[in-house]
Parts: C-alpha cells; sequence; structure tokens
C-alpha cells in the first residue's frame, strides 16, 4: 500500500474539498488524487460514478481560476475509482472563483496536506508567473470599482469603456484579471498619501496632518487642493505695487506631487509623506533610481519611469506634458530665488525639498534690518502697532480668502455653490477652504446641505 505524500491523496467519496487538493497539486508540483480510496488506503468505491464524475469535471472547470482543465486528466477504474491526475500548472496562482487571489482561496501541498498559502506565497507566485513588472502583475483584490477613475476621464472628455481596459493595461490579457494598475486606480487601492503641517522650521510641533486614500487619482485631486490651502501667499511691495507671492510655486507644487506619485515604488509599502514647516516642504516617495540613472540624469531630463503604464495613461490624461520634464520645470520656478529645490536620493527613497520663497525673503530682509544702525520709533505707538498687526494678518491670507470675505463684507452671506462660481473651483476644494476659514475664526458655517451658507464671524 502506498500512503498519502505531496503528490498522493485520497478520498472515499466527491466532496468539494477536493477542488482545494486540484488546486494545491497544481500550485505545488502536481499530483495524483483518488476518490474512492479511503485514507487507510484500501479500495471502497464511489457510490455514483457518474454523477461524482460530472460534478467533479464541472466543478473544476467552473469553480477553479485560472483554467487548469489543460492541466487535468481523468482516469475511471473498474473498481469506480476515479484517478485525477494534475499537472504543475504555469499560470500559477490557482484558487477557488468565489474566494478570490487571498489565502482562503489558494491553496498549496505542505507534506500530505492541503493548506492555505500565505500571502507572501501568493505574491511569489504571481510574481514567478507574470514576471517582475509591479503595475503588470496580477492583483490580489479582484473586487475593483472606478468611480475617481471614471470622473477623472470625464472631466478631460476622454472616452472610458470595459472594452479599453486590456488595451490601457488594466486587465491581463490572458485571463482578463485586474492587473496592480487597476487596483492602483481604483477606490480599493490601499496606498496612502499623508500629509504633515509643522509650526516653524522643524518638525516637532504639529499643526496639521491629513491622509488621502482611494484611488491615486483622487489622491492627486485631493492632495493638490490641500497643498493649495497650506501654500499660503505674502503680500510685499516694489514701490507703490503690491506684489503677492505664495510661498511655493503652483507649478512646482503640482509636479512634485505628481512625481511622487507616478514614479513611486508600489511595491514596498507605506504611504507617500510630504512635510511642510515655514521654511521649506519635503516630499518622500519610496523606491530611489532605477538602475543605470544618476541624480544628474534627473536633472538634465532623462526619464525612465518606473511605472510605464501608469506615465503613459497620466500623459493620455494631460496631467504630464511628457517624459523627464518635471524636475526641470521645478527649477526653473525657482530661477529667480537664491535658494534652489534639492534631491536626495537613497536606495530605497526618493526626496525632493522646495524651499518656502517668501521664507527666505523675509530672512533677507530680517537680515539687512539688523544692518541698520538707527530706526525712528512709532510716533502714535498703539495705533501703529495696530495698523500693523492688521497689514500682517491681511498678508498672510491667501488670495482665495481675501475674495470670499470681500464677497461676505459686501453680500453679507454666501451658499457653497457660490463659493465655488466666485473661486472657480470644485466641491472638495470649496469644503476644504471654507473648513480651514472657520477654524483661523474668519467665517462661520451654518445649515447643512444645498441650506449651508458662510457668513463673516462676527
Amino acid at each position: 500500500m502506498e500512503y498519502e505524500s505531496e503528490n498522493r491523496e485520497y478520498k472515499e467519496q466527491f466532496t468539494e474539498d477536493a477542488y482545494k487538493t486540484v488546486i494545491a497539486f497544481a500550485n505545488t508540483g502536481g499530483g495524483i488524487l483518488y476518490l474512492g480510496i479511503n485514507d487507510l488506503g484500501s479500495v471502497v468505491g464511489v457510490d455514483n460514478v457518474d454523477d461524482s464524475y460530472t460534478r467533479l469535471t464541472n466543478g473544476i472547470r467552473d469553480s477553479i481560476a485560472p483554467d487548469i482543465t489543460m492541466f487535468i486528466r481523468y482516469v475511471l477504474r473498474e473498481d469506480n475509482v476515479i484517478e485525477i491526475h494534475v499537472g504543475e500548472g504555469s499560470y500559477k496562482p490557482y484558487y477557488i472563483k468565489k474566494k478570490g487571489l487571498k489565502p482562503t482561496g489558494v491553496f498549496v501541498r505542505q507534506g500530505a496536506s492541503t493548506v492555505q498559502a500565505s500571502s507572501e506565497q501568493i505574491r511569489r507566485m504571481i510574481k514567478d508567473a507574470d514576471g517582475d513588472v509591479f503595475e503588470e502583475l496580477r492583483a490580489m483584490n479582484q473586487n475593483l470599482t472606478f468611480s475617481a477613475m471614471e470622473e477623472s476621464f470625464q472631466k478631460r472628455e476622454l472616452p472610458l469603456s470595459e472594452e479599453k481596459f486590456t488595451s490601457l493595461g488594466f486587465l491581463n490579457p490572458e485571463d482578463k484579471q485586474f492587473t496592480n494598475l487597476a487596483w492602483l486606480l481604483s477606490d480599493q487601492c490601499q496606498h496612502t498619501l499623508k500629509i504633515a503641517v509643522f509650526a516653524g522650521d522643524d518638525k516637532t510641533v504639529f499643526k496639521d496632518r491629513k491622509e488621502f486614500s482611494g484611488s491615486i487619482f483622487r489622491q492627486l485631486e485631493e492632495g493638490y487642493a490641500y497643498l493649495q490651502l497650506v501654500n499660503r501667499t505674502a503680500g510685499r511691495f516694489s514701490g507703490l505695487e503690491r506684489i503677492d507671492l505664495t510661498d511655493y510655486p503652483e507649478e512646482a507644487l503640482r509636479e512634485a506631487l505628481l512625481n511622487a506619485m507616478i514614479h513611486r515604488d508600489y511595491s514596498l509599502r507605506g504611504s507617500i509623506i510630504i512635510n511642510a514647516n515655514d521654511a521649506c516642504m519635503e516630499f518622500i516617495s519610496l523606491g530611489g533610481l532605477l538602475a543605470g540613472l544618476s541624480k544628474e540624469d534627473i536633472c538634465n531630463g532623462i526619464s525612465l519611469p518606473r511605472n510605464n503604464k501608469l506615465a503613459e495613461l497620466c500623459l493620455r490624461l494631460k496631467l504630464i506634458e511628457s517624459y523627464g520634464t518635471g524636475i526641470g520645470k521645478i527649477y526653473r520656478a525657482y530661477q529667480d530665488c537664491e535658494r534652489k529645490p534639492e534631491l536626495i536620493i537613497t536606495p530605497n527613497t526618493f526626496k525632493l525639498i522646495l524651499p518656502n520663497r517668501n521664507s527666505e525673503q523675509d530672512k533677507s530682509e530680517k537680515e539687512r534690518k539688523q544692518k541698520s544702525t538707527y530706526s525712528y520709533p512709532p510716533i502714535f505707538p498703539s495705533y501703529d502697532n495696530r495698523i500693523m498687526e492688521q497689514e500682517h494678518r491681511y498678508k498672510a491670507l491667501s488670495l482665495q480668502k481675501k475674495m470670499v470675505l470681500s464677497y461676505l463684507e459686501e453680500h453679507k452671506s454666501m451658499s457653497e455653490k457660490e463659493l465655488q462660481e466666485l473661486l472657480q473651483i470644485r466641491k472638495t476644494r470649496a469644503y476644504l477652504l471654507s473648513r480651514e476659514m472657520q477654524e483661523e475664526g474668519l467665517i462661520v458655517i451654518e445649515g447643512r446641505g444645498e441650506k449651508k451658507v458662510f457668513r463673516l464671524k462676527s
């Protein structure tokens, strides 16, 4: 008598557990499943051979993915034993369709037992079968929705249909399963973007922090809207002319965020981190430079996208103009500034530091004032101090906030729709802006939904 082993298993009668054994053999090294033999190796025969055979063959065809039938051979013996010969599959991992690509649906052989595969085993099998390009690998989550992606396409008046999913790289051409690219763009994406705002010039005291999740398209939209709120405007005078200057060039913020989202290594767990303080803003993404590239290559406009299909999609959506232009745009935005952007690259991280333009000018002005040997006292100290305090507060407000306050001074109140129309912004940005102005004590928010109105705080 031959005992059960890594490639041999006995079952007295047919049950759906047979599918798990078939999957385990296909995912490991192949084997034979005998129906009609008990655990002791004695022949008992299947009660109803025709019915069991029909249920078995239909189930293997309909319940297991990807298609495994080409690796299956059946033998019907005269003693009412059914032999299922299973070859090692070439498109692992095989799994129970209704369970999906997760441990509860994927099985392997461990000695003479069929056991659930670990998440790491599943990832390794996918990588061995599909290659080493993360965005082209089959996604472990196949229950995906794409509301944020559809919204991005509609906003840019670009057609999107399921028929295009394969050509765009969202579906594997062989078995029509979702790829990791589709997962990144789906509402179920688990990678996140974290933004922290600190007081002062260091990173010790938090002023605010946000985390953005879901589709990376949604993270781009909401993350950029929040960065715009963080990007304060300071007013300066050149002669009689007042000049408003944001802390960071808007184009530099946009390109830095896009660079972090498009070129990060999504095979690594962790979030994209953006840290902002009074001196600078840091964009930190996972994954260093690809082999063969140097920091000088990046600064010279040489581009080798890590996520090629994602970059192509962003190019189609006109989020980027062409490969390799982002870093150049960032440096050009600072061409008139003393302090330039800085790149710090390690084997596993890419950090881009944007200097605060207003912080640099404030520092220069302070140094000039310190060189002055005499200053005149104010004629009316209390009055002058009050005027200076009001002017300082006014300078600290962004242009959008000034527009809202001017509107409310004239009209007393405004609806959320009127806020969106005034500033030509979307609902998400309107919500973030109004909430920040409320927290700063500039306005009050009354009502909810369509009845929501904003008023000046008395």
